[in-house]
């Protein structure tokens, strides 16, 4: 047990375990009175909060919404912050972006079950990559406007950050950019199912 005093560990470990905090589900039944995870998506992200709570009352679908969109990605942002003014490596810095990315897909506190991982993942890109991601937030706010489908516009801004990222920073370690794309893109395979289906519902 001894390896739980390194501080890499300790570090990666609350990453995991604060990036798995399901805010929007918290936030939705303490003011809403409704279980996100049995309604709509089932997702416990912003998109699903704004989706169920808005049937009954907009007004609080929108601040709900946002409020769970600002946690979720500061929650990666929190930890990433302190190791950095710990004097961290890049390297660790990067394993607790992935694993913050991680607890909001696969919670510990949800059965290992979770979010999406957009706002927690875009929340440790601006950390670690922000012209990348800012690039990214471009192309998602785009087609937010135009498209109207949450995970099109999401997995867009998500596709513009990987390819910046080789652009921008072609000598960087690209693995644990492809892996939370991955995990994202993994994420959102019920999204694509029902789009395929011509079941996706819009934003409005």
């Amino acid at each position: 047990m001894d390896f739980l005093f390194n501080t890499n560990v300790q570090f990666f470990i609350m990453a995991y375990l604060i990036g798995g905090i399901p805010f929007g589900l918290l936030l939705a039944k303490k003011y809403a009175g409704v279980d996100i995870k049995e309604s709509g998506s089932g997702s416990i992200g912003a998109t699903n909060v704004l989706r169920v709570v808005k049937e009954t009352n907009p007004e609080l679908a929108k601040k709900l919404g946002i409020a769970t969109l600002a946690l979720d990605a500061f929650k990666g942002v929190f930890v990433l912050t302190i190791a950095y003014f710990v004097g961290l490596t890049e390297a660790t810095l990067w394993g607790i972006a992935v694993l913050a990315v991680i607890g909001h897909c696969f919670s510990p506190y949800l059965a290992f079950e979770g979010g999406k991982g957009i706002a927690t993942g875009m929340g440790v890109m601006a950390f670690m990559l922000p012209i990348e991601t800012a690039i990214a937030l471009l192309v998602w706010g785009i087609g937010a406007k135009t498209i109207k489908i949450s995970s099109i516009s999401s997995l867009a801004g998500l596709t513009a950050l990987v390819i910046a990222s080789f652009i921008l920073k072609p000598d960087i370690a690209h693995a644990p950019i492809i892996f939370i794309a991955f995990v994202l893109f993994y994420k959102h395979i019920p999204n694509l199912i029902r789009l395929f289906n011509g079941q996706e519902k819009k934003v409005v």
